[in-house]
């Protein structure tokens, strides 16, 4: 269904120009790719847009008095998490053509499967006067540019937290483990939970440098990343109300287990996957080991 056109005029596309989302790393900023495979949830993304609006073009097209208040915001959108915010507001200048930084910080925590990044132009309070077909009420969208990135790519999508397992019941010599629970409908981000071992310094660094990861890094990523994989597959293979036709609903433990099946064992049935898994385990464990490219740099 397409999108019904606001009762006001709007600003023409020419008036604005959004330069393309950047990411930055440790300050040195690079354009935001449309999928971040090496992300997790205790990485917090910096992102930066600049933006220039001809103000007095966008008044001469929309009508708008001098008097009228307009406002460059970024909102962003986490369909993992559900959550939506305002992240930066920038007022505008009565006349003239402004050139706008935005830029924010946005918390791992609150983020994960796609990252919507939308640039608006607003009207930022009711304005009287202008011409009859002007936008009147606070909020009124004038122009508007949308972006995704998918968060993890084609990685299951959860939080991992750093604990001391001699803490936790848990061998304190293990360096991760998985936490499952829920059924196959709740959200995957609610469902899974891994817990890496502080006291594993290598593995907790390359958790913190999964963004810019040196060698040794890759190396401790790949491990972790198959192990999750390989325990994500065989609790589907066990779990007889797991199917791959069902539909879970989007970002559920369901669908997530769906994906990694269908992308290591593409065309294949459930019911000849457990077969091969109970007639010879440690093989099935090997050929899961090479679907998953284990060491194999992305």
């Amino acid at each position: 269904m397409s999108m019904q056109a606001p009762p006001y005029r709007m600003a023409p596309a020419e008036s604005v120009v959004a330069g393309p989302w950047q990411w930055l790393i440790d300050d040195v900023p690079g354009e935001l790719p449309d999928a971040l495979s090496d992300w997790d949830y205790r990485m917090d993304l910096s992102l930066r847009q600049p933006v220039t609006v001809d103000v007095d073009l966008v008044r001469q097209a929309t009508g708008l008095p001098a008097a009228a208040k307009l406002t460059l915001a970024m909102i962003w959108t986490a369909s993992g998490s559900g959550l939506k915010a305002a992240a930066h507001r920038v007022p505008l200048p009565e006349t003239g053509v402004a050139h706008v930084d935005l830029a924010a910080v946005l918390p791992g925590e609150q983020l994960g499967g796609v990252l919507g990044l939308e640039t608006t132009l607003v009207l930022a309070e009711f304005t009287q006067g202008g011409d009859l077909a002007s936008p009147r009420r606070a909020g009124s969208i004038l122009w508007t540019s949308k972006h995704e990135t998918r968060l993890q790519g084609d990685a299951p999508l959860f939080p991992i937290a750093v604990v001391d397992f001699a803490k936790t019941q848990y061998p304190e010599d293990a360096g991760w483990h998985v936490e499952i629970g829920g059924d196959l409908e709740t959200a995957t981000m609610g469902a899974l939970l891994l817990l890496v071992n502080e006291r594993k310094r290598v593995l907790v660094d390359a958790m913190r440098n999964a963004a810019k990861p040196r060698p040794v890094d890759r190396v401790v990523l790949s491990t972790v990343h198959a192990d999750v994989a390989r325990t994500l597959v065989e609790y589907a293979l066990q779990d007889q109300d797991f199917d791959l036709e069902v539909d879970y609903g989007d970002e559920t433990i369901g669908s997530t287990l769906q994906a990694l099946i269908g992308r290591f064992f593409p065309e294949q049935s459930l019911t000849h996957l457990r077969r091969r898994q109970g007639q010879s385990p440690t093989a099935f464990a090997t050929e899961l080991q090479h679907a998953v490219r284990i060491f194999e740099e992305s």
